[in-house]
Protein backbone atom coordinates (compact mmCIF):
# COMPACT_ATOMS: atom_id res chain seq x y z
CA UNK A 1 0.00 0.00 0.00
CA UNK A 2 1.20 3.43 -1.00
CA UNK A 3 0.36 6.10 1.27
CA UNK A 4 1.38 9.17 3.85
CA UNK A 5 -1.69 9.37 5.98
CA UNK A 6 -1.36 7.47 9.26
CA UNK A 7 -5.14 6.98 9.18
CA UNK A 8 -5.86 5.87 5.81
CA UNK A 9 -3.16 3.23 5.93
CA UNK A 10 -4.64 2.35 9.93
CA UNK A 11 -8.25 1.66 7.72
CA UNK A 12 -6.68 -0.43 5.14
CA UNK A 13 -4.84 -2.40 7.74
CA UNK A 14 -7.99 -3.15 10.20
CA UNK A 15 -10.13 -4.11 7.08
CA UNK A 16 -7.66 -6.23 4.86
CA UNK A 17 -4.81 -7.29 7.23
CA UNK A 18 -4.88 -10.38 9.08
CA UNK A 19 -2.17 -13.44 10.04
CA UNK A 20 -2.57 -14.58 6.26
CA UNK A 21 -2.53 -11.15 4.33
CA UNK A 22 0.94 -9.21 4.60
CA UNK A 23 -0.20 -5.28 4.20
CA UNK A 24 3.22 -3.41 3.65
CA UNK A 25 3.43 0.54 3.36
CA UNK A 26 5.46 2.52 1.60
CA UNK A 27 4.88 6.66 1.81
CA UNK A 28 5.96 7.90 -1.21
CA UNK A 29 4.43 7.46 -5.30
CA UNK A 30 8.18 7.49 -6.32
CA UNK A 31 8.55 4.03 -4.47
CA UNK A 32 5.72 2.23 -5.76
CA UNK A 33 7.83 0.79 -8.95
CA UNK A 34 10.44 -0.46 -6.57
CA UNK A 35 8.33 -1.75 -4.10
CA UNK A 36 6.13 -3.44 -6.58
CA UNK A 37 9.48 -4.86 -8.31
CA UNK A 38 10.68 -6.15 -5.15
CA UNK A 39 7.64 -7.82 -3.56
CA UNK A 40 5.60 -8.76 -6.13
CA UNK A 41 2.10 -8.01 -4.82
CA UNK A 42 -1.10 -9.80 -5.12
CA UNK A 43 -2.92 -6.71 -4.64
CA UNK A 44 -1.17 -2.24 -5.59
CA UNK A 45 -3.46 -0.28 -3.25
CA UNK A 46 -2.91 3.75 -4.08
CA UNK A 47 -4.17 7.01 -2.11
CA UNK A 48 -4.69 9.32 -4.47
CA UNK A 49 -2.61 11.67 -2.41
CA UNK A 50 1.16 10.29 -1.86
CA UNK A 51 3.36 13.71 -1.65
CA UNK A 52 4.91 14.61 -4.82
CA UNK A 53 3.46 12.06 -6.55
CA UNK A 54 0.25 11.05 -6.22
CA UNK A 55 -1.99 7.34 -7.02
CA UNK A 56 -2.65 8.28 -10.24
CA UNK A 57 0.54 9.15 -11.47
CA UNK A 58 1.85 6.03 -10.15
CA UNK A 59 -1.07 3.68 -11.24
CA UNK A 60 -0.07 5.05 -14.50
CA UNK A 61 3.85 4.40 -14.15
CA UNK A 62 3.12 1.11 -13.06
CA UNK A 63 1.25 0.28 -16.42
CA UNK A 64 3.90 1.68 -18.15
CA UNK A 65 6.30 -0.64 -17.05
CA UNK A 66 3.81 -3.85 -17.74
CA UNK A 67 3.52 -2.59 -21.35
CA UNK A 68 6.94 -2.27 -21.85
CA UNK A 69 7.18 -6.34 -20.32
CA UNK A 70 9.33 -4.97 -17.29
CA UNK A 71 7.01 -6.15 -14.07
CA UNK A 72 4.19 -8.62 -14.47
CA UNK A 73 0.65 -7.28 -14.72
CA UNK A 74 -0.66 -5.90 -11.36
CA UNK A 75 -3.75 -5.33 -9.46
CA UNK A 76 -4.34 -2.08 -8.75
CA UNK A 77 -6.82 -0.24 -6.06
CA UNK A 78 -7.18 3.32 -6.00
CA UNK A 79 -8.34 4.98 -3.28
CA UNK A 80 -10.43 8.67 -4.34
CA UNK A 81 -10.90 11.56 -1.97
CA UNK A 82 -14.00 12.86 -3.62
CA UNK A 83 -16.67 12.16 -6.49
CA UNK A 84 -14.74 14.45 -8.94
CA UNK A 85 -11.32 11.88 -8.75
CA UNK A 86 -13.63 9.54 -10.49
CA UNK A 87 -12.86 10.94 -13.36
CA UNK A 88 -8.68 10.57 -12.73
CA UNK A 89 -9.31 6.85 -11.88
CA UNK A 90 -11.20 5.93 -14.85
CA UNK A 91 -8.42 7.26 -16.54
CA UNK A 92 -5.75 5.76 -14.85
CA UNK A 93 -5.66 2.03 -15.95
CA UNK A 94 -6.45 1.27 -12.61
CA UNK A 95 -8.44 -2.17 -11.57
CA UNK A 96 -11.34 -0.60 -9.29
CA UNK A 97 -11.31 2.19 -6.73
CA UNK A 98 -12.94 2.93 -3.77
CA UNK A 99 -14.45 6.12 -2.60
CA UNK A 100 -13.58 7.96 0.82
CA UNK A 101 -14.65 8.07 3.67
CA UNK A 102 -13.59 4.07 3.81
CA UNK A 103 -14.99 1.02 5.66
CA UNK A 104 -14.15 -2.35 5.71
CA UNK A 105 -17.01 -4.07 4.49
CA UNK A 106 -16.56 -2.06 0.99
CA UNK A 107 -12.61 -2.32 0.98
CA UNK A 108 -12.91 -5.95 1.54
CA UNK A 109 -15.46 -6.36 -1.06
CA UNK A 110 -13.39 -4.23 -3.32
CA UNK A 111 -10.16 -6.38 -2.99
CA UNK A 112 -11.59 -9.60 -3.55
CA UNK A 113 -13.09 -8.98 -6.79
CA UNK A 114 -9.60 -7.47 -7.67
CA UNK A 115 -7.88 -10.65 -6.50
CA UNK A 116 -10.56 -12.76 -8.15
CA UNK A 117 -9.55 -10.81 -11.73
CA UNK A 118 -12.51 -8.44 -11.84
CA UNK A 119 -12.92 -4.70 -11.36
CA UNK A 120 -14.40 -2.22 -8.21
CA UNK A 121 -15.65 0.38 -9.40
CA UNK A 122 -17.24 2.88 -7.00
CA UNK A 123 -19.64 5.92 -8.01
CA UNK A 124 -20.65 8.36 -5.46
CA UNK A 125 -24.44 6.84 -5.64
CA UNK A 126 -23.26 3.70 -4.82
CA UNK A 127 -21.39 4.94 -1.23
CA UNK A 128 -23.60 5.73 1.55
CA UNK A 129 -22.66 8.28 2.85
Amino acid sequence: MATDSDAVFDEVDAALGNDEVKLGRISAGDQVRTAVMSEDPDLVILDLQIGSMGGVAACLDLRLEESGERIPPQRILLLLDREADVFLARHSGADGWVLKPLDSRRLRRAAAALLDGGTWMEMVDSVAR
